[in-house]
């Protein structure tokens, strides 16, 4: 009888821990949902669901209310007896309108955009899926709130409330991506991560700087990429996932692939993908001054200038490009979780396309090699997060990286043997300890960051006639940059409808360089430089929430960009007879940012959007006339040119708003539209104002959706405004090779749109065709500040297999 009682009470034992997983499905297709967040205040816990739709509910045991949330799914509370009642099974149905999120950007923990004041837009993985975006930067524009700029096909530069470059933070799984070479003109960073692997991007609007430190000016752009998870079954699972697809505009074939294993205390990831862009077409209609009439060759020991056969083919832009991610993720103990993660991208060479389009006065082009080198960007990521209760913390997370970044830029000026190349290399190694207290109506985000960049910079040249070596200087100075801080995060529910959101960080920050590679070519007075400085932020913000459609949040915070090695230590000519040098004595420079946003859903159909801000930059860093050792020209690649250097020299602002609808038609139909509106002015060297060079013009995009059990269909327009000569910036009024002519011959932007159609189609349990047409009325157009002219017409095939 003792030995049946003991079976009796084992039996029953396992039956409780195999009940304590959940398994959530579609309501219509009864498939498991993957990525499904379930959050609890009391206890305070978190899960996401794996493959199978499975988690694990062990830690809400006595939870009175569990937050159930995925997107595009209807959210739901349930108790954790109703879980027990139900025997852990729930099965959620989908929404078009939903008035809250999860999110993560905002304090790198999960939590509800209700409770977060400032606005943050998540891209769903269902629209990456439907939209196909053949780059990282690609599927940031498809939000229709970011506006992408492209100098090259391998490129891709955001704009976000009129900042962009190194105004603007990258995160990817919570570590910094920004190095301290980040530059103020557009940056193309963002193409080395694969849109494959990434599993949930999230944009964060405004300044950032107390969760993300320097250069979280504009936004935070926060990637996470495809997450190892376990297994709740006796029998390990695996997940399969292959894509191949072709576009027509640039004939790019890209193929994918990735697996998932997973076992109870075990599970990995492995992602692998090949992209080949071939040279982008243009479209068919539109303003003749886009056209590439002529390429340059090398025929006879001569540069030459021939007629390009077709003037809609921009040539050279293509490029190839490789991706792998492998992590694994290991829980030893119930409340330890580890996960490691290595990243590896490496492009092909591939041609700076606007440079190209630069001729001099004589009517030669400006060059005849403009190249840059293989991209390449490695990461090795360990993170450990221990989530028992204590009193320091209910939560704890440790993020340790290393990260290898390697750039180069290959050119020689047309008529000119000397072909130089610049290497960049940065190693960054980065430790972040973030932590989370949650009692009762009070909740505290606090942690601690340490950042070191290492910086190598080699220039060289050879002479391609005879290939004898050339000496040209360094890009860069070596240095060494280093920045030490701590921050905290606040949260006060004042009652159910108000929240007070308090934050602070204290950053301390490091530069020093050598100069002494420089002093054979520049007649600086100093052969080393340092800086020390500090730079303190904070953040007040304000919910309320009158009901539970409506959100109403009021948000003032500072944001600040440290002095880095691009600003301080670059030697590089920006304009024919302008060079910029070295500038020793910079600080940093802040911004104060004001938002109001409004959020109200109508009934179970329609979601209204609203939020408007203003952002003012103090001690801007720009360029501006210089003198070295009182001299205000010096020798620079053996051309007499003027001196400029990076100085705290100005003032900038930026208003505008968001603006955004979703409404919920019968019959499986949706519309949805949103419109982006920023007007930034910048202080100039006499003082006046101008337009700021990365305020993007008014854009938009607008969807009419279709969507049952095994079809989804789309219909959108993208457009963007006109940008008239007189609201260009100088800087970009003195580049007429990217512009069309006005009716005067000035460069200008021309308005455009674009009308677009994707279907995606579920053949069956394993495969899923994804077809669209891009631009279907073939418009030649360029977006704002870009040298890359768009893609004309374009036709994307795309078949996907899950196993």
């Amino acid at each position: 009888m003792k030995y049946l009682l003991y079976l009796w009470v084992v039996i029953g034992l396992c039956h409780v821990s195999k009940a304590q997983v959940v398994t959530i499905t579609d309501q219509e297709t009864s498939d498991g949902l993957e990525l499904v967040t379930l959050l609890s205040d009391e206890p305070r816990a978190t899960a996401v669901t794996n493959s199978k739709g499975q988690a694990n509910l062990s830690a809400f045991a006595g939870a009175a209310r569990i937050e159930i949330r995925c997107l595009g799914y209807k959210t739901v509370y349930k108790s954790y007896e109703e879980f027990v009642s139900s025997g852990f099974v729930l099965a959620l149905t989908s929404a078009f309108v939903e008035m809250d999120e999860v999110v993560v950007s905002a304090t790198r923990w999960n939590q509800s955009s209700k409770r977060v004041p400032s606005k943050v837009v998540s891209i769903r993985p269902a629209q990456v899926a439907l939209f196909n975006p053949q780059t990282a930067a690609d599927l940031l524009g498809s939000s229709g709130e970011v506006f992408i700029q492209k100098s090259q096909q391998g490129g891709g530069s955001p704009m976000i409330r009129g900042f962009a470059a190194n105004r603007l933070l990258y995160a990817v799984d919570g570590v910094r991506m920004n190095t301290a070479i980040f530059r103020a003109g557009n940056i193309q960073n963002v193409i080395s991560l694969d849109p494959f692997a990434i599993e949930q991007t999230e944009v964060f609007f405004g300044p950032g700087s107390i969760i993300y430190g320097s250069d979280a000016i504009g936004g935070v752009m926060s990637f996470q990429t495809l997450q190892p998870q376990f297994s709740y079954d006796s029998l390990p699972l695996f997940k399969a996932h292959a894509v191949s697809r072709f576009s027509s505009a640039n004939q790019e074939v890209s193929n994918h692939f990735d697996l998932k294993a997973s076992w109870k205390k075990w599970a990995s990831v492995t992602s692998f993908t090949y992209s080949k862009f071939g040279n982008l077409r243009m479209g068919k209609y539109g303003t003749e001054d886009y056209l590439k009439r002529t390429t340059v060759i090398r025929q006879d020991s001569l540069d030459r200038v021939v007629e390009n056969q077709d003037p809609r083919v921009q040539d050279p832009s293509g490029y190839s490009q490789i991706n792998l991610m492998q992590k694994f993720r290991y829980q030893p103990v119930k409340h330890v979780d580890l996960q490691y993660a290595f990243h590896y991208s490496e492009t092909s060479d591939y041609s700076r396309y606007d440079r190209m389009l630069e001729f001099q006065p004589n009517g030669r082009p400006g060059f005849a090699v403009w190249n840059y080198g293989p991209q390449v960007w490695m990461m090795n990521h360990l993170t450990a997060t221990y989530d028992r209760r204590s009193k320091l913390f209910n939560r704890a997370t440790l993020r340790v990286a290393h990260q290898y970044f390697q750039e180069s830029r290959i050119d020689r000026r047309f008529g000119n043997s000397r072909l130089r190349t610049q290497l960049e290399e940065v190693r960054a190694f980065s430790v972040n300890l973030d932590l989370e207290k949650s009692a009762e109506a009070h909740r505290l985000y606090y942690g601690a960051e340490y950042v070191l960049n290492d910086v190598n910079s080699r220039g060289s040249a050879r002479n391609i006639n005879t290939g004898s070596p050339v000496a040209v200087p360094d890009r860069y100075p070596g240095s060494k940059w280093t920045s030490m801080a701590a921050y905290l995060n606040y949260q006060f529910a004042i009652s159910e409808r108000w929240l007070l959101q308090a934050g602070v960080r204290y950053n301390a920050f490091q530069l020093s360089s050598d100069f002494n590679r420089h002093l054979a070519f520049f007649p600086f007075d100093f052969s080393q430089s340092s800086l020390s400085n500090a730079a303190t932020t904070g953040s007040l913000g304000l919910v309320y929430n009158p009901d539970d459609y409506t959100k109403i949040s009021l948000n003032g915070n500072t944001g600040f960009r440290a002095p880095n090695v691009d600003d301080i230590g670059k030697i590089f000519e920006f304009g024919p007879g302008e060079v910029v040098v070295p500038n020793t004595n910079l600080k940093a420079e802040y911004a104060y940012n004001g938002e109001l946003n409004l959020s109200r859903q109508f009934g179970k159909r329609l979601k209204l959007d609203v939020t408007g801000f203003y952002t003012y930059l103090d001690a801007a860093m720009v360029r501006r006339p210089f003198r070295v050792n009182g001299q205000d020209s010096i020798t620079f690649d053996g051309d007499r040119s003027r001196v400029f250097a990076i100085q705290n020299a100005a003032y900038a602002r930026v208003y505008g708003f968001h603006a955004g609808i979703d409404l919920d038609l019968s019959g499986g139909f949706s519309i949805s539209s949103r419109y982006n509106f920023q007007r930034g002015e910048e202080e100039m060297d006499n003082g006046t104002l101008s337009r700021s060079r990365h305020a993007a013009p008014a854009f938009g995009i607008t969807r009419l959706s279709y969507q049952a059990e095994r079809v989804q269909l789309q219909i959108y327009a993208q457009y963007s405004a006109e940008v008239g000569f007189d609201q260009l910036n100088p800087e970009e009024q003195l580049k007429p090779f990217i512009y069309a002519k006005d009716a005067q011959g000035r460069p200008y932007s021309p308005a455009w749109y674009t009308l677009n159609i994707k279907a995606m189609v579920r053949l069956n349990e394993a495969w899923t065709l994804t077809a669209g047409v891009e631009n279907l009325t073939d418009q030649r157009y360029r977006p704002y500040s870009s040298g890359l002219v768009a893609p004309g017409r374009n036709v994307i095939l795309a078949l996907r297999a899950s196993l």
